[in-house]
């Protein structure tokens, strides 16, 4: 009996290779599945199985974790507002760790006695992907041919002509990685520190000008309602949001980061739908949570952006971190109004029930409703009582000390 490996498989050049050198080199009986997160339409999906058939595979399945990668990640990124270094939605890392999920779980549906995927030793894929099969699928082994064998392109495509492989092997000039929460693209030009991609090299490009006012809507921390359109599911909500926006190249940019391994990165993106969604979603929250809500939001949301970035989802401590972002919208409930132009966006304002910012209970800078001025000087006292105390005292040492 052949052994049975299950291999995350694109369709690319490192996953084509990683199939006919585990089949024809090691003898696995190979079984590829592709994740879909939202980047993959009917006729890829359709395409990509006539691949992985026709070089050989035993099987293959296609699987649409688009709702699943929204109930397990995508919505606690919303709750906490995650932008990485204040840019980045973490389009392909949080990507990284629904499609593990769901190959481990395939590989243990299927019994299979390893798990293959394509990464390279360069890049925090493998750390993603490695951390979540060994969790999850402890004594099953984890094979990883580009990596562990160092191979260059040059290799792979000589390797795979000898195998009487065709398929289109020119390398494309800048790298496209799309999914539900942006797209991410590389390019000569992000392999430096200097440099932006050029127009052309965005995969959507701009053709709305003027301006264009929109209303979005949240109930509980979660979209469901773009301008007049109600969506029984935030994932259609994103994907609608994002086809309204994209046109205007918002959203766009490129991040600096710190990579897993310890090296720097950069990369470019798109994410017109994720950057509105949590720019407007963060302005709701300041006008519906109390101070100290916002404060351990920002610091907690935060470790869990990074933590969810280095493969760490299985953590117990990301449920519990869950549970808390959970916990703080249950009066995120209300509409934003954004105005949108080319290259950029505006936060008009916002209406919720649920809104602190009311004039019953004063005008700031103006006028109070709900104290007085001997209140106020009563408060100040006792406020600031511990730092008087401390002066005070400080005042008397030395002044008995020169003494």
């Amino acid at each position: 009996m052949k052994k049975k490996v299950v291999l995350a498989f694109s369709g690319g050049l490192d996953t084509t290779y990683c199939v006919k050198y585990l089949r024809d080199e090691k003898g696995y009986e190979v079984h590829t599945i592709t994740v879909n997160t939202g980047g993959f339409d009917h006729d890829e999906l359709s395409r990509i199985e006539k691949h992985a058939l026709s070089l050989g595979a035993a099987s293959h399945k296609a699987v649409d974790e688009t709702r699943s990668y929204y109930d397990k990640v995508i919505r606690f990124l919303i709750y906490g507002n995650v932008l990485k270094n204040n840019a980045y939605p973490l389009s392909v890392s949080a990507e990284r760790m629904s499609q593990a999920l769901a190959v481990a779980e395939y590989a243990r549906s299927m019994k299979a006695d390893a798990v293959a995927h394509g990464s390279t030793g360069a890049g925090n894929d493998q750390v993603r992907f490695d951390m979540v099969f060994n969790i999850l699928l402890p004594g099953v082994e984890i094979i990883t041919p580009i990596r562990d064998m160092k191979l260059s392109r040059e290799e792979e495509i000589n390797f795979l002509k000898s195998k009487g492989v065709s398929m289109n092997f020119e390398k494309a000039q800048y790298s496209i990685n799309k999914g539900i929460w942006g797209t991410s693209v590389g390019g000569k030009e992000t392999l430096n520190s200097m440099g932006m991609l050029p127009e052309e090299a965005w995969p959507t490009q701009i053709t709305k000008t003027g301006h264009e006012r929109i209303q979005v809507t949240f109930n509980r921390g979660e979209l469901n309602q773009v301008n007049d359109q109600v969506f029984d599911h935030p994932v259609k909500a994103i994907q609608y949001l994002q086809e309204l926006a994209g046109p205007y190249g918002i959203g766009r940019d490129v991040h600096v980061g710190d990579t897993i391994i310890g090296i720097k990165g950069r990369v470019g993106f798109e994410a017109a739908a994720p950057v509105l969604i949590i720019k407007a979603h963060h302005a709701l929250e300041k006008h519906v949570l109390t101070k100290w809500q916002l404060s351990w939001k920002d610091q907690l949301a935060q470790f869990y952006g990074n933590w969810l970035h280095e493969g760490q989802y299985l953590d117990p401590v990301m449920r519990d971190l869950e549970a808390f972002l959970s916990s703080t919208q249950q009066n995120v409930t209300g509409s934003v109004w954004i105005d949108l132009f080319p290259y950029r966006y505006q936060v008009v304002g916002i209406e919720s029930p649920f809104d602190l910012m009311s004039s019953r209970f004063g005008k700031y800078g103006e006028m109070n409703l709900g104290w007085t001025g001997e209140d106020v000087k009563g408060f100040t006292k006792i406020f600031g009582n511990q730092a008087s105390i401390y002066y005070q005292v400080k005042k008397e040492a030395e002044e008995k000390s020169r003494a």
